[in-house]
């Protein structure tokens, strides 16, 4: 192994990409953080704020490719440089299709290619995290946190909070087709939910979105790119976290890391990992952490056998229904594709919804679906209302293929493997087909074109399994807990067994929670931070047993 690097201090001077070294480090760090999401910005700002000395390392690059600002842009960074492009083994309960999982491979994660929709979860969420065996997480305790988080813009109550570092806004142009689809589906028997955040989310309602000034506005912009600059801030982009240095005595003293193509160690008091639901397990299972006998099944020592590494791994699932519109125009929204979302029980004896359909005023046909799309948008365009799954009952796992960085990961989610997703997924496109239907869209000039009226409602579980795709809600493979099988401490964020090693991110979820996972993510690094540095900012609390 070699260090390539001689330079001293890679501290950013500037707000420029020039800012970001290109030669490794060689001073010892207090923290080193893995991954430039929503939760590694969040944990580095506020390392940075008490005075201690971190390094970020991110894989992926600066956010140059314009279509980062733009939400009507989003589907045109997937597959691109943006993305890691993962995809899923061929899933059994989805007609033996691969599906693709676009992950942001840039400065923001994640949080720079998807559809900054902001849903905290409902209240009986947390209390499933209480009862799964992390003391400390429940509803109550975790609420303040958002509101500590939130720059709301509208009717700002005891539950929501206005002073915030990021900006959650209601209040943006709206576009009229969305407006009535808001009918549309009260109209489908469905009540108006003014407030999804305030701990209940069932009904419909006007989504709320992270933006500013009608631009995406993520953790790594409203957190960490202001302080660009700061003596005590490395960020290290291209860079890739290879394998984690840990002792004889389990001690994890840095990370080996590959730098534009040279290889080289970082060292630090603490490592955490910030990667998310898919590379944070990868780095460990890379690292020798992991259930022991899978390990050695792939050629990689074991170094700690923790079999929770990998397993549980949960996701929501979308299926569309498409709208042509015939002559009549289709207008863009002017900020975002989807500005309306709904919460539904797919079965009335259930505690909390388990569909949340999300509607957009573009097509978004199924990549890859069976069989094929066979019919387009007529010259007015399309709308889609998206059958949603946001409680499976199905998990899955990622695994390796082989002991090297290059070998690549298998992530098999077991997709609609247990027979009450599909039934719920299929109740909730059954739903949206109806709300299509409703007199309020009528000026619209519907016509369903995608699964087409050919396809009976009783029929559509085959429509279903070949047209799911990811809601982008990846989680639970670094579960927290208390049994043999849980990854992460849930008090103090460390891997059991591992000193100077800790998770903070979407992967240590043990479940995942009712609606979009962003919101989540970021109030899990609030309070990571709050335990590292010992303080917070008012209203953010550490979880406490």
């Amino acid at each position: 192994m070699t260090t390539d690097s001689t330079a001293g201090s890679a501290a950013a001077t500037t707000g420029e990409p020039s800012a970001f070294p290109t030669e490794l480090p060689t001073e010892h760090f207090d923290y080193i953080v893995i991954g430039a999401g929503s939760s590694g910005c969040v944990i580095t700002r506020r390392l940075i704020d008490a005075g201690k000395s971190v390094c970020l390392i991110e894989a992926g690059g600066d956010e140059t490719n314009p279509n980062i600002d733009h939400l009507n842009n989003l589907g045109l960074i997937w597959h691109s440089a943006q993305d890691w492009d993962y995809y899923t083994v061929p899933q059994p309960g989805a007609m033996n299709r691969r599906i693709h999982l676009p992950r942001g491979k840039v400065l923001g994660g994640s949080n720079a290619l998807n559809a900054v929709i902001w849903v905290r979860g409902d209240a009986w969420d947390y209390e499933q995290w209480v009862d799964s065996g992390c003391p400390g997480w429940s509803w109550d305790e975790v609420s303040p946190v958002f509101r500590a988080i939130e720059n709301y813009d509208g009717e700002v109550t005891e539950t929501r909070g206005a002073e915030g570092p990021l900006d959650v806004r209601i209040d943006y142009e709206r576009n009229p087709l969305q407006e009535d689809m808001v009918v549309a589906g009260e109209q489908a028997g469905l009540s108006y939910n003014p407030d999804y955040n305030s701990g209940s989310v069932e009904g419909i309602s006007r989504i709320q979105l992270n933006v500013r000034e009608g631009k995406r506005l993520n953790t790594w912009r409203a957190y960490l790119k202001p302080r660009l600059g700061d003596g005590n801030l490395t960020v290290l982009t291209s860079t890739h976290a290879r394998r984690l240095l840990i002792d004889e005595t389990k001690q994890v003293t840095g990370v080996e890391v590959d730098l534009r193509g040279r290889t080289g160690e970082l060292t630090a008091d603490e490592v955490i990992l910030t990667s998310g639901a898919l590379a944070s397990p990868e780095l460990l299972l890379r690292s020798g952490v992991g259930p022991a006998e899978e390990l050695r099944a792939v050629e990689v020592e074991p170094i700690h056998d923790l079999p929770g590494v990998g397993k549980n791994l949960q996701d929501h699932w979308l299926s569309p229904v498409i709208f042509s519109t015939g002559e009549t125009e289709v207008p863009m929204g002017e900020v975002a594709p989807a500005e309306v979302h709904l919460f539904w029980k797919s079965r009335p004896e259930l505690p909390v919804p388990d569909t949340q359909p999300l509607f957009f005023s573009v097509p978004m046909y199924a990549q890859d679906s069976a069989p094929q799309v066979q019919s387009g948008p007529g010259p007015g365009g399309a709308f889609t209302l998206q059958g949603g799954l946001v409680r499976p009952e199905s998990r899955g796992e990622v695994t390796l293929s082989g002991p090297n960085p290059q070998d690549a990961i298998i992530i098999n989610p077991n997709v609609l493997s247990a027979q009450a997703d599909v039934d719920a997924l299929v109740a909730s496109v059954r739903q949206c087909r109806q709300i299509g239907r409703t007199e309020a869209l009528a000026p619209w000039q519907p016509t369903e074109i995608y699964p087409g009226p050919e396809v009976a409602d009783e029929d559509l579980e085959d429509y279903v399994r070949g047209s799911v795709v990811t809601y982008h809600h990846q989680v639970g493979t670094c579960r927290m807990g208390q049994d043999e099988s849980a990854v992460v401490d849930p008090t103090s964020f460390k891997v059991r067994g591992l000193e100077g090693l800790r998770i903070a991110d979407a992967s240590i979820m043990p479940l995942v929670p009712t609606g979009n996972t962003n919101a989540p993510t970021i109030m899990i690094a609030e309070r990571a931070a709050a335990v590292l540095v010992g303080s917070a900012p008012e209203g953010i609390t550490a979880p406490e047993e």
